[in-house]
C-alpha cells in the first residue's frame, strides 16, 4: 500500500502561508501542516485549523529563525541580544555541540510552545521542527519526552536523499550526510519510545522548491509504505521573500499541491493521500 502525506511547514508564520494552506486543502491535495507556535500569524492559523477538520495539524518546534514563546530573559542561551532565535541551523548546531546551549532552557521553551498550541484547541497530530533542529543530540530526547507527555503519536525523521535538487558540492554533501545520520538516529529513538515515523521522506532540504514537476516525479515514484513530503507553500513570493527573509519559491509549491498532474500521478500510482492523524491510527508504515 502506498500513502503520501504532503505537509506544509511554517503554518502560522505569515498570513499568506496560511492562505496557501487553506486553498491547498480546498483546491488541492494538502491535508497536513505544522503550526509555528511563535509565528506572527499563529492565531489566524489556529482559527483555520479549528474550522478545518480535514487538516491534520502538528507542531513545528522552533529554536532558530523566529521568535520564542517564553520571555527572552528566561532562555538567554537560546536568543540573541535582540531577544530572537539565531538565524540558521548551523549557528545553533555549533552552539549545541559546544555545550553553549542550556538544554533546560530548550525544554522550557519547547514545552511553552506546546502549551500554546494546546491552549489554542489543537492536539498535535505529530511533531517536526524549523530547519530540522529537533534531531540534534540532546534536543531529540527533549522533543520525544514532550511527545510522550502530550500523547503526540508521530514525528518527522528528515531522511532526505543526499543528491536531491540542485546539488551544491562537497559542503552540501557533508551537511546532508550529517542530517541523514541524525535523522536515522532520531527515527530509532522515536520507534523505541512508541512514536511513529513515516517510512520515507521527500522534499529538498537545501531550500529549493518542490515544484509541480518535482512533486509529480515524487508521486510517480512512490514506494510501498508512507512517504512524507515537506513543503513550504505560500501565495505571494514578493511579500513572503521580503517578510520571511528567505529567497524561496513559495508560489511554486502552492501550485504543486493544486496541480492536476500531481493528482493524476498519485491516482496512477494507486496512492492514498493522508495525514499524520490517519497514519498514527493505522498499521501502515512504522520505521
Amino acid at each position: 500500500m502506498k500513502q503520501i502525506i504532503l505537509n506544509a511547514d511554517d503554518f502560522g508564520r505569515h498570513t499568506l502561508i496560511n492562505r496557501a494552506v487553506e486553498r491547498g486543502i480546498h483546491d488541492g491535495i494538502l491535508r497536513s501542516a505544522t503550526i509555528m507556535p511563535g509565528g506572527a500569524a499563529f492565531d489566524d492559523a489556529a482559527a483555520l485549523a479549528r474550522r478545518t477538520p480535514e487538516l491534520g495539524v502538528g507542531i513545528h518546534l522552533t529554536l532558530v529563525n523566529g521568535n520564542p514563546v517564553l520571555p527572552p530573559a528566561e532562555i538567554p542561551t537560546l536568543v540573541t541580544e535582540a531577544g530572537v532565535f539565531v538565524d540558521d541551523h548551523t549557528a545553533l548546531t555549533v552552539r549545541v555541540l559546544r555545550g553553549a546551549v542550556n538544554l533546560s532552557e530548550v525544554r522550557a521553551e519547547l514545552a511553552a510552545q506546546l502549551r500554546r498550541v494546546e491552549a489554542a484547541g489543537i492536539h498535535p497530530t505529530h511533531a517536526d521542527s524549523h530547519q530540522h533542529m529537533h534531531v540534534l543530540p540532546g534536543v531529540i530526547d527533549i522533543a520525544l519526552d514532550l511527545c510522550k507527555e502530550a500523547q503526540i503519536p508521530a514525528m518527522r525523521a528528515p531522511r532526505a536523499p543526499l543528491f536531491a535538487g540542485d546539488f551544491g558540492g562537497i559542503g552540501q554533501l557533508i551537511g546532508r550526510a550529517g542530517l541523514s545520520v541524525l535523522a536515522h538516529r532520531a527515527a530509532a529513538k522515536a520507534k523505541a519510545r512508541g512514536i511513529r515515523v513515516p517510512d520515507h521522506f521527500a522534499g529538498i532540504v537545501a531550500g529549493e522548491a518542490v515544484d509541480t514537476e518535482a512533486l509529480t516525479e515524487i508521486a510517480a515514484g512512490l514506494r510501498e509504505g508512507v512517504t512524507e513530503v515537506m513543503l513550504h507553500p505560500g501565495t505571494d513570493n514578493a511579500v513572503l521573500i521580503r517578510d520571511c527573509l528567505w529567497n524561496h519559491d513559495f508560489e511554486a509549491e502552492f501550485a504543486a499541491v493544486c496541480a492536476p498532474t500531481v493528482r493524476d500521478a498519485l491516482a496512477a500510482a494507486d496512492a492514498e493521500i493522508t495525514n499524520f492523524r490517519t497514519f498514527a491510527d493505522s498499521s501502515v508504515g512504522y520505521v
